[in-house]
């Protein structure tokens, strides 16, 4: 059975993610306190985001600078950012995705115009306030699920021009109100943010829904993390263990826990 992609190409040509401009990025795996990278130009920007975003902060009961977590739906084409002011998390806004390409899936390949689907960590150094896209930071992948699987590609962003081959494209006005409340949390202390990216609510329904898709059983590994999410509003401690993705619940640490005790 064909899949036509979710979304097309747009924009003014074809203009590949590995073009951005990533001298600012680091390693995802560089200790904790480094403060994100900056420039004159995105001082200027966020300077200019801040007094609207704080408003709407107020108004829902959040502060710049609180943690934040991030979830990216293929379908219907949202980016959520959550944030925790000390009880779990809360849904902060969703902001429409301007552009991506591909189908439904995993990026597989270097060069298959496809998004990512997984879990993945942010840390200060994969912000871009350089990027030719306006404003981005690079969401990781691959992770090491991705290696695991051997697949290929790099510097997958989230940013803005609204024109993407494999990445998230936002608008301008957009990723400059995200990269703020990212910029912000990580400047304030949290070590990285999750970015949790699913072909869709991954509900019983959902997964019926798109059963006869190749994708169906890889989509089945990540249910158990979105349902995590969902149950808790805790982002779940998501681990890699023989290639394949464990996810951390409260109750399967408990379980362990007992386990361990018992054994003593």
């Amino acid at each position: 059975m064909a899949y036509a992609p979710v979304r097309s190409i747009i924009g003014k040509g074809l203009l590949f993610c590995s073009f951005l401009t990533i001298a600012a990025l680091g390693g995802p795996q560089l200790a904790a306190g480094v403060e994100p990278p900056t420039t004159p130009k995105a001082e200027q920007l966020m300077s200019q985001t801040k007094p609207m975003i704080q408003q709407e902060l107020q108004e829902k009961g959040f502060a710049l600078g609180e943690p934040i977590f991030v979830r990216i739906f293929k379908l219907p084409g949202t980016l959520e950012v959550w944030m925790n002011k000390g009880r779990g998390f809360e849904l902060f806004k969703s902001y429409r995705v301007c552009n991506y390409s591909g189908f439904l899936g995993p990026k597989v390949n270097e060069g298959d115009w496809q998004a990512p689907e997984g879990f993945y960590n942010v840390r200060a150094t994969q912000m871009n306030p350089k990027s030719s896209y306006h404003l981005a930071f690079d969401v990781g992948y691959p992770n090491e699920f991705d290696m695991a699987k051997n697949r290929t590609g790099s510097r997958i962003m989230v940013h803005g021009d609204c024109q993407s081959v494999g990445c998230f494209a936002m608008t301008d006005g957009r990723i400059e109100e995200i990269y703020l409340l990212a910029h912000e949390a990580l400047k304030n202390g949290q070590e990285h943010f999750a970015v949790h990216i699913f072909p869709f609510p991954l509900t019983p329904l959902n997964l019926k829904k798109f059963a006869a898709s190749p994708w169906t059983k890889f989509w089945q590994t990540l249910e158990p993390g979105y349902a995590a999410f969902e149950q808790s509003k805790q982002v779940p401690e998501i681990s890699v263990n023989n290639g394949e993705y464990v996810v951390e619940t409260q109750s399967r640490r408990l379980a362990m826990h007992q386990t361990f005790e018992q054994g003593r």
